[in-house]
C-alpha cells in the first residue's frame, strides 16, 4: 500500500497548515505536533517531506541517538586507512537545507535537547573534543512530534521553534469515523486516482513556491503588530522571539492566500499557533473587558477590481480594539483546559523520579571520555578513533609491526553512562525541650508536606531525631512515606538539643546509600540551631560545640549534600544561629512561623 500523501491525510488540518506555513518560511524554525499515540502525526511529518522540492534532505534523529551520531566525528575507516583525520557529518549538519524530523521530542535526552538548542541558534553545528575541531552548517526545518501523556518538552527548546500545534484530543465520532473510512479505503485500493492525488500535490507544491516569492510583497502594518504584542501580553506570554514569530506567522498565512495584506485570519491563526501555546494566564472574559470601540465606517470601493481597493492604513481598527478581537478569538479556541495544552514553564511537578547523574558503570552511554580500565568499561571505537590518526607514525616507530594497531594508554577511552538517580531526602527534626509545643506541631505539618511531595516523585525519605544527648535515626531510608508519618507523628520533645550529632548522623545515612546507588540526597533540617550538647555528650562547652558545626557543615558541603535548614525560633528571641547553619552549610534558610507548609514544599524541591 502506497503511503498517504500530505493531502489525503484528514483530521490534523491545524498541524498540516503549520507545516505549509514552515515551508513557504523555513525562518519560522520549524513545527511542533502534539498528540495521542496512533493519530496520525508520524505519518503526516512524512507526507510533509514528500511535498518538499525532491533531493530536499529528510533526516530522521532517533531519541536514543549518541553524540558522536548526532554531531559528527572522526571517520574511523578513512583514518586506519590514510593515518589522516577525516571530520564526518553528524545528523544535525546532513538535514542541513531540509528537514530534521524528531519523533518523541520530550524522550530526547537531556545533553542531546541542548545540542539541538545550540545548533538551532547558531545554525551550525560546531566540534571542538578530542583534538577535533570543526563547524558545519546546520540550517534546517525541525519537525517534530510527541505524546504530550509521556510528559513535557524542554522550554529552552520550544522557544525556539516557531509553531507549535495545540493539542487536540479525537474525541469526535464523525471525525474518527472519517479516518478510518480513507485508511480503508487506501487499503482496500478504492481511494482516489494517483494520478488525482498527484495533481493536488504538485498543486501544493507550486501555492508554496509562489507564497514564498510573495513573502516580501505582504504588508503587516504597524496597527495589527501592535495588537499582536498586546494580545502576547495578555495571555503572559514571555519574550520578544515568540511576537516575531507571530508576525512571520500571519504573513506567511496571508502569502500562502494569495494576499498582499495580513488580515483578521492571518492574525487569529498567528495567535492559534504561536502566543496560544505558549500562554501562562488565562485571558478576562469579554464582559470584564471593555467594550471594542466600532472601527470607523468606510464607503465600499467603486470597483472591486480597483487597485485602489487595498487596505487604507488609516482605516483599521486601532490596535486596542484588534487585540480585543483576538482575544475573543483565543477564548472560543480554547479547549476544556486551557493551560492543559500549553507548553509554558510549568511550575508543577510531574509524578516520577527526578534526578539524573552521570557515572562510568551503568545507565545510557552517552559519551566517551580519557580514563584508565581501572575506572570503567572500554568504548572500543572511540578507542580505535584516538588511535588512528598515529598510526604511520608508530609503525614507523617500530619497524618490526607493520600490520597490527599500535594502541597506547593515552588511546584509552572509557564509556560514560547516564542514569537515573534516585533522590533522598533526609528529614532531620529537632525534638528536644526549646522546641515548644506550638511549633513542634507546625514543623510537624510542614514535615508531613514534604513527605506527601516525596510520595508523589517516589523519592526516599529517611527520619532523624534528636533531642536529649544523641541523634536517632527513627526511619532508615525507604519508600514508606506512611511509616514516616507514624513515627513524626508519636515524636516526643524534651531535653538538650545535639545537633553535631543529628548532622553527623544524617551524613552517615546519606554516605552508607551512595555506596549502595547512584542518587542525590537533599537534608532537610528542622531546628531553631540552639546546639548545647557536644558529640561526647559534653554539655555547656559552646567553643568545641561551634567547631564540631562548623566541620560537620563542611564535610556535608564537600560532599554535595542539598541543605535546607528551616528555622524553628522565635523573632523576640533568636540571635540567627539557624540561619548562620544554612549559610555554612552552603543551603536555603526558610523560616517556619512566617511560612506556610506549601511555601517549604516548594523551597525543598526546587
Amino acid at each position: 500500500m502506497q503511503p498517504l500523501s500530505f493531502s489525503e491525510i484528514v483530521n490534523l488540518d491545524l498541524a498540516k497548515r503549520a507545516l505549509l506555513l514552515l515551508a513557504v518560511d523555513p525562518s519560522l524554525g520549524g513545527v511542533v505536533i502534539p498528540a495521542s499515540v496512533g493519530s496520525g502525526k508520524s505519518t503526516l511529518a512524512r507526507a510533509f517531506a514528500r511535498l518538499l522540492p525532491e533531493g530536499t534532505p529528510f533526516v530522521e534523529l532517533p531519541i536514543n541517538v549518541t553524540e558522536d551520531r548526532l554531531l559528527g566525528g572522526l571517520n574511523l575507516e578513512m583514518a586506519l586507512a590514510t593515518g589522516k583525520r577525516v571530520i564526518e557529518k553528524g545528523l544535525l549538519a546532513k538535514a542541513n537545507g531540509g528537514v530534521l524530523y524528531v519523533d518523541s521530542l520530550n524522550l530526547l535526552d537531556s545533553m542531546i535537547s541542548a545540542q539541538l538548542i545550540d545548533t538551532i541558534s547558531r545554525g551550525a553545528v560546531v566540534i571542538e573534543r578530542e583534538g577535533l575541531s570543526a563547524v558545519h552548517e546546520a540550517k534546517f526545518m525541525l519537525v517534530a512530534t510527541f505524546d504530550p501523556s509521556d510528559g513535557e518538552v524542554r522550554m529552552g527548546l520550544l522557544d525556539r521553534i516557531g509553531l507549535i500545534v495545540p493539542f487536540a484530543s479525537q474525541s469526535v465520532a464523525e471525525i474518527r469515523a472519517k479516518v478510518v473510512r480513507c485508511v480503508r479505503a487506501k487499503e482496500l485500493g478504492h481511494a482516489a486516482d494517483h494520478s488525482e492525488i498527484e495533481q493536488e500535490e504538485t498543486a501544493l507544491r507550486a501555492l508554496i513556491l509562489a507564497a514564498r516569492e510573495d513573502l516580501k510583497k505582504v504588508v503587516l502594518y504597524d496597527e495589527q503588530l501592535e495588537a499582536l504584542v498586546q494580545t502576547a501580553l495578555e495571555l503572559g506570554v514571555e519574550g520578544n522571539r515568540a511576537d516575531v514569530f507571530a508576525a512571520k506567522v500571519a504573513v506567511a498565512n496571508a502569502a500562502l492566500n494569495g494576499e498582499t495584506e495580513v488580515g483578521d485570519d492571518d492574525l487569529k491563526l498567528a495567535v492559534k499557533l504561536v502566543l496560544l501555546p505558549r500562554a501562562t494566564r488565562i485571558p478576562e472574559k469579554e464582559e470584564e473587558r471593555a467594550e471594542p470601540t466600532a472601527p470607523p465606517q468606510t464607503a465600499p470601493p467603486e470597483s472591486s477590481n480597483s487597485e485602489e481597493s487595498q487596505t487604507d492604513e488609516s482605516q483599521l481598527p486601532s490596535p486596542e480594539d484588534l487585540s480585543n478581537m483576538l482575544l475573543e478569538t483565543v477564548e472560543t479556541a480554547l479547549p476544556e483546559s486551557m493551560l492543559n495544552l500549553n507548553f509554558a514553564p510549568q511550575r508543577r511537578g510531574k509524578s516520577g523520579k527526578r534526578g539524573i547523574a552521570e557515572n562510568n558503570r551503568r545507565g545510557k552511554y552517552i559519551r566517551a571520555i580519557s580514563g584508565s580500565l581501572r575506572e570503567g568499561k572500554l568504548a572500543l571505537i572511540p578507542t580505535l578513533m584516538a588511535a588512528a590518526p598515529w598510526q604511520r607514525v608508530r609503525r614507523s616507530e617500530q619497524s618490526k609491526v607493520r600490520n597490527q594497531l599500535i594502541i597506547k594508554k593515552e588511546d584509552i577511552r572509557i564509556k560514560r553512562f547516564r542514569d537515573k538517580a534516585g533522590t533522598l531526602f533526609v528529614f532531620v527534626v529537632d525534638s528536644s525541650g526549646s522546641m515548644a509545643v506550638n511549633r513542634m506541631r507546625q514543623a510537624k505539618g510542614a514535615v508531613s508536606h514534604l513527605l506527601q511531595s516525596a510520595y508523589i516523585h517516589r523519592d526516599q525519605v529517611a527520619l532523624v531525631a534528636f533531642r536529649g544527648k544523641k541523634a536517632e535515626v527513627l526511619l532508615p531510608p525507604s519508600q514508606s512515606v506512611e511509616r514516616a508519618k507514624r513515627e513524626l507523628d508519636v515524636l516526643l520533645t524534651g531535653g538538650g538539643t545535639p545537633l553535631a550529632s543529628a548532622l553527623l548522623t544524617a551524613w552517615k545515612t546519606i554516605a552508607q546509600m551512595r555506596d549502595k546507588s547512584n542518587l542525590q540526597a537533599t537534608l532537610v533540617l528542622i531546628t531553631d540551631g540552639r546546639a548545647n550538647v557536644a558529640l561526647d555528650q559534653s554539655q555547656g562547652d559552646r567553643e568545641k560545640i561551634q567547631k564540631e558545626l562548623d566541620e560537620l557543615s563542611a564535610l556535608i558541603r564537600a560532599d554535595n549534600i542539598h541543605s535546607i535548614v528551616i528555622d524553628t525560633q522565635m523573632n523576640f528571641l533568636t540571635k540567627g544561629e539557624a540561619q548562620q547553619l544554612a549559610q555554612k552549610l552552603g543551603g536555603k534558610y526558610v523560616y517556619l512561623p512566617n511560612a506556610r507548609a506549601e511555601q517549604i514544599a516548594q523551597a525543598v524541591q526546587s
